[in-house]
């Protein structure tokens, strides 16, 4: 089982940036695709980004586009989501998680990943 602590959230202004970092803890973290995912009040939790087990494969929503990068660093046990462009819009809490698939990202399903953190929230103000 891996533990993952989400950090890097805050307000922050429309336009705006903020890195945010997935670090984890026991069975290997290289060994799986990991994803973020966010869930905003009153709305169910979406797909933002999800990377393969080696870095090479990312994909993202059409929501986030080009303004969010995820990236990871398996030597560091961490996973982390550059946000950049930040609209009002994107404020929800956003997770962490590894996917049931192990080492590549077969889904965006959010049923499909196993482990998650605790979620750190990010506020954008317009």
């Amino acid at each position: 089982q891996v533990q993952l602590v989400e950090s890097g959230g805050g307000l922050v202004q429309a336009g705006g940036s903020l890195r945010l970092s997935c670090t984890a803890s026991g069975r290997s973290f290289a060994y799986y695709c990991m994803g973020w995912f966010r869930q905003a009040p009153g709305k169910e939790r979406e797909f933002v980004a999800t990377i393969d087990y080696s870095g090479s494969t990312t994909r993202y929503a059409g929501s986030v586009g080009s303004r969010f990068t995820i990236s990871r660093d398996n030597a560091k046990n961490t996973a982390n989501l550059q946000m950049s462009s930040l609209k009002p819009e994107d404020t929800a809490v956003y997770y962490c998680a590894t996917s049931r698939s192990g080492h590549f990202c077969t889904s965006t399903d959010s049923a499909d990943f196993g482990s998650w953190g605790q979620g750190t929230q990010v506020t954008v103000n317009s």
